[in-house]
């Protein structure tokens, strides 16, 4: 049992790590590279004429805000001068081309993620309580109820993320790669990298799913067990 659960780890976890060995492998600045990855955002966003749309630094990670119109990147990617600086860069304006193309699926994704992440955050804490309700009931319904409305919170935030797949492999390979090629902003030696951290961009909403995946079969081996 524990072989096979530290394998389920493995499964689960190891698209993650590939994911952030992929945007570091690709970090380092590139001495003839001629703008930043803000640079090269807020170049985007003139070039496309993304009305509204502005670029600026965060703490939160790398995303593009549909409802403040928003170009927001890492201090490493908003300064550097890397491939993976360039790559996600260019992958967050796809998102913004997107809104402005009025993506349907970024605009159904934009207003699931505030009502799953509040539903996955509450659906945590409805789990953590259920075996104190099961102690105080001692009757299997009142628990199972509650762990069926918590595990439901869990696996509704898992869908969502899987269901973003096809929005952020269009900013990848729809958007991003076609405007960096065809604009010249990488060379042909330097396509085949950052064709492999753009599929890390697209891909890291599925590793988030995987790990929704796993604390879901977490809490729900915990609640059976008891």
């Amino acid at each position: 049992m524990i072989w096979f659960f530290a394998l389920l780890l493995l499964a689960v976890f190891i698209p993650s790590f590939w994911v952030r060995w992929v945007m570091r492998r690709y970090a380092s600045d590139i001495a003839d590279m001629p703008g930043t990855g803000g640079d090269l955002a807020k170049h985007l966003i003139d070039r496309f004429e993304l009305r509204g749309v502005g670029a600026e630094i965060t703490e939160l990670g790398d995303h593009y805000d549909p409802q403040s119109k928003m170009v927001r990147l890492s201090e490493e990617n908003w300064r550097g001068k890397s491939l993976t600086a360039v790559a996600i860069a260019a992958h967050e304006v796809g998102h913004a081309i997107q809104h402005q193309q009025n993506d349907v699926r970024l605009s159904a994704r934009t207003k699931l993620v505030p009502v799953v992440n509040l539903l996955g955050q509450l659906s945590v804490g409805v789990l953590a309580v259920a075996p104190i309700i099961g102690l105080l009931t001692r009757h299997p319904v009142p628990i199972l109820f509650t762990a069926v409305i918590g595990l439901s919170g869990l696996l509704l935030r898992m869908l969502l993320h899987l269901l973003t797949l096809p929005t952020e492999w269009d900013a990848s390979f729809g958007k991003a790669l076609p405007i960096l090629c065809a604009g010249k902003y990488i060379s042909t030696q330097q396509e085949g990298v950052v064709k492999r951290i753009l599929r890390a961009a697209a891909l890291t909403y599925f590793a988030a799913a995987l790990a929704d995946a796993f604390n879901l079969f977490r809490w729900a081996a915990l609640l059976i067990r008891r």
